[in-house]
């Protein structure tokens, strides 16, 4: 790494210095491994003439003090409910093992948060680099617009949409360029995500002309888990109008919201009740367009020389069913609000009355949905929103024109005290399988989590940990037998799924979940060209 320190008998000074050809960076040394980090460095800005477009590429001269990473993009964040953030967010967090140098170039992964497109923040709160570092990567985490600021989709030239995808597309440019800089390898890079984090990668995938990764990492998440949203082309209007500023003009309500403080445009968002996500956008000559067409319709991929570690954890739905109370548990009709949400059959009454009668049997038999087995409404949402449109992806590339020579699939199982979602919500570990987005506890140097040490937890952290820069590393999770893992992880191929299931006790299966995901099969044969893409 092209690493100096500033007179090292000043303590001030005697911190990690970095040239890169727009500016220098000075960061920290951490106080718990051997790496250096260097915090909330800008990678570009949003535009103060229109937030809600694309971002500008940040330049800047001299030193750049990369000593905080407490920056977060406008929102609701997830754990006390508040409106935080600012719009200058758009930073990358760099974690660098100190064997890092130009002449032995690390390689680098790099982790888009999820958060529904709407909340979320890539500081060492929730992701710290400790346990991954020390197996000899360059980490990553970025910021990117969320809500209105980076999902408006309005078909306009100015604001075409998925400005958040755009700004991580900003990120891996940057990164791309001047990672060397840090002792990165940039001829691998490893783009890796969970939940919407995911689908993001996935999206990337499609749409992305550049080489800017070389393999990916899918946790729980894939574009065809997505509903692309129509674009709400009077969604100014109505946050507008919760403002107090009222007009039928669209160009009017933008020009009043781009001057509106932030935390004021969240919490008036929150109110109109305007959702934000990933859209189709229009194509705009000139403009900066990238997701089209809906995933589902495509037949290819713009990239097919990257490797894949895709899977998703064994009980998905645990911890959202769950919390929710007897009343509200037993008055919803879950299949109707599951099969509502992936299909439209178009006032095709009878059709959907004979669909929602297969699936209730098929989950429930002759029972009636009961708060004191919430299991069938625990299989039925993972299996849709999760489960199948992870497998209908691996078989997508695998079809004749998006063939992926090098594909490892998994199934986390382990339910512990690091249980990332179950900790969130305040559900007992030692119930259900492993919930969505558990897995980041043992990936992750959780800040809250660091008194959380048992000897099974930790295990469960070597073993992720290890598989996953293995695979950053190689290409393959298991290179060779060792201690950890006395087995072969076998690649995914045409005919045959095999997995490995991740917990204490390491296994190799086949096909999981074969019965229900059959059975899924069967039914998106049958009604397949219902499935709502908008």
């Amino acid at each position: 790494m092209m690493m100096m320190m500033e007179n090292p008998l000043d303590p001030e000074l005697a911190r990690p210095l970095v040239h890169t050809p727009v500016g220098s960076y000075r960061g920290l040394w951490a106080q718990d491994g051997n790496y250096s980090m260097f915090l909330g460095i800008p990678y570009a800005r949003v535009d103060p003439e229109n937030v809600f477009g694309p971002s500008i590429p940040h330049k800047f001269e001299g030193i750049y003090e990369a000593v905080d990473d407490t920056s977060r993009c406008p929102q609701i964040e997830e754990f006390n409910n508040t409106i935080t953030g600012t719009l200058d967010c758009l930073h990358v967090n760099i974690y660098v093992p100190n064997s890092a140098t130009i002449e032995n170039p690390l390689p680098v992964m790099i982790y888009i948060f999820g958060g529904k497109g709407n909340f979320g923040f890539a500081g060492r709160y929730i992701y710290g680099p400790r346990f991954l570092v020390r197996h000899d990567i360059i980490f990553i985490t970025c910021n990117y617009r969320l809500g209105p600021y980076g999902f408006f989709c309005l078909n306009t030239s100015k604001v075409p949409g998925n400005q958040g995808l755009k700004d991580q597309v900003q990120a891996l440019r940057w990164i791309k360029k001047y990672i060397r800089y840090f002792g990165g390898d940039d001829s691998k890079i490893t783009l890796e995500g969970n939940s919407a984090g995911a689908t993001s990668v996935d999206l990337h995938r499609h749409f992305l002309q550049e080489p800017l990764f070389n393999r990916v990492i899918l946790q729980s998440g894939v574009s065809l888990n997505t509903v692309l949203d129509d674009p709400d082309s009077v969604a100014p209007l109505k946050i507008a109008k919760q403002l107090n500023y009222t007009t039928n003009d669209i160009n009017y309500a933008l020009s009043f919201l781009n001057k509106i403080e932030p935390h004021e445009l969240i919490a008036a968002t929150r109110d109109s009740g305007v959702i934000f996500g990933p859209c189709a956008e229009k194509y705009f000559e000139g403009a900066d367009n990238y997701i089209t067409k809906h995933p589902a319709s495509l037949n290819t991929v713009t990239r097919k020389d990257v490797d894949f570690l895709i899977g998703f954890n064994n009980d998905e739905a645990y911890s959202k069913i769950t919390i929710i109370e007897k009343d509200e548990y037993e008055k919803r009709d879950f299949v109707s609000e599951i099969l509502g949400f992936c299909f439209d059959f178009k006032n095709e009454t009878k059709l959907s009355d004979e669909m929602k009668n297969i699936v209730r049997l098929f989950y429930y038999g002759d029972n009636v949905q009961r708060a004191d087995n919430k299991r069938p409404v625990m299989n039925l949402y993972a299996d849709f929103i999760h489960y199948s449109p992870i497998f209908r992806t691996v078989s997508k590339y695998f079809d004749s024109d998006v063939r992926v020579e090098n594909m490892y699939f998994y199934v986390f199982s382990y339910s512990g005290e690091r249980s990332f979602d179950k900790d969130r919500h305040n559900v007992s570990y030692t119930k259900g399988g492993a919930s969505h987005a558990d897995e980041l506890g043992y990936l992750f140097d959780i800040s809250y989590m660091k008194d959380r040490t048992r000897d099974e937890d930790m295990l469960i952290v070597e073993r992720m940990t290890e598989l996953w820069t293995n695979f950053a590393k190689y290409g393959n999770p298991t290179p060779k037998p060792s201690k950890l893992f006395p087995l072969q992880w076998p690649r995914v191929t045409q005919d045959k799924l095999p997995y490995l299931e991740i917990n204490t006790e390491l296994r190799l299966g086949s096909r999981p979940m074969h019965e229900r995901m059959s059975f899924l099969d069967l039914l998106y044969k049958h009604i397949g060209h219902y499935v709502r893409t908008r």
